[in-house]
Parts: C-alpha cells; structure tokens; sequence
C-alpha cells in the first residue's frame, strides 16, 4: 500500500514522516504512528481520521498538529481501506529494504509496540474490554509483544536476518488483518470473513 508497484497513493515517504515527526520534537517512529492507527482499527475504532489523531494522543501520548496531523489521518483513512481490500493490499509502514537491518528490526519492533498500544485504547475507545478479544487476536497481541522486544541475531548470517525478518514483517501483515476482521464480526455478525491464516 505505501510502494509505486502496487499503484496505490504514494503519500507516505518513511523518511519525509520521520523528519516531519523530529521537527515537532517528537522521539516516535512513524512505524510506531502506523501500528498504533493500525491496532485503533484493528479493536474496532473506524469512526474517521480525527478519531485517529485522538487515538495517538491516548494511546502514545502523541500530539499531531499541521501538515503531519494531516498526513496522519490520509494514514489512518488508507489503512482502512487497505485492511478492507479483498487483495489484503495491507502493509505495515516500516523502513526500504536497502536501510540497515537493525534500524529495520527496531521499527519493526515499534510498529508491534504502536499495535498493542493502539489495540488496547481502541477497546477502551469503543467499550469493547474483557474477555471479548477472539482465540486468534489475543494470540497475535501476545506475539506483537513479543516481537515489540526483537533485536538482532548476532550468531545468524546476514542470509539469515533477512529471512526471519521478512517471515516476521509477513506474519505481523496477516495477523494484523485476522486481529481487523475479527474485530469486524461483531459489526458483520451475518458474513464471514475469509481467514488470511
């Protein structure tokens, strides 16, 4: 959703929003933005970009304002509609491939962490809290907390960091979609959404 090949609004430059993030003094990622949007949507919480910006504020403790609150809602409002794309267009919003793994692995590492986050004011957000989280999703929330704390194999070849990254970032795509569309039963109690398992 956020690459030239897949034809999809080229709005979202990971380092324009990163510099954007710095200039407003603020020390988040925009990895750590994205799953935190993500996780709101992710518990239910689709009432519209504002609703985004209001989530990040409770959620990180982020306060978006100018160009980058805007660039945050489009965000918010592409992330929707990639998770509601039947092509499963969504991707996390991480670091090219061509920057250092490590710097990729701790973006990935705040993008679980900005999930969670949001994952959980979400269900605050909507009233949705207890034992309401289906099988599936809290075994994904269990999993992004887990690879909120990934680093670097320091005894794998450079072969090896690069797979288990791209099996991990691959994972963390269609758990994300599973923990959305179980989300979305509750709402769409008569369809049954396809399993991206």
């Amino acid at each position: 959703m956020f690459d030239d090949d897949g034809g999809a609004p080229q709005v979202f430059d990971f380092d324009e929003m990163a510099n954007h993030l710095v200039e407003q003094g603020l020390s988040v990622s925009p990895s750590e933005i994205h799953g935190c949007l993500t996780g709101l949507l992710g518990a239910g919480q689709t009432a519209g970009g504002e609703a985004g910006l209001a989530g990040l504020l409770a959620a990180l403790e982020v306060d978006l304002h100018g160009e980058l609150a805007e660039r945050a809602i489009q965000l918010y409002t592409v992330t929707l509609a990639a998770l509601n794309d039947e092509a499963f267009d969504f991707h996390p919003l991480l670091p090219e491939d061509d920057v250092d793994l490590e710097e990729r692995t701790q973006a990935l590492a705040g993008w679980c962490r900005g999930f969670v986050s949001g994952f959980a004011q979400g269900k605050v957000a909507t009233r949705t809290t207890g034992g309401q989280v289906a099988a599936d999703s809290a075994e994904a929330l269990r999993d992004f907390a887990t690879i909120a704390q990934a680093g670097i194999d320091e005894d794998a070849s450079e072969e090896e960091s690069e797979g288990s990254y791209a099996e991990i970032v691959e994972y963390v795509r269609f758990a994300a979609l599973n923990v959305y569309m179980d989300a979305n039963l509750d709402s769409h109690t008569d369809e049954e959404p396809p399993s991206v398992h």
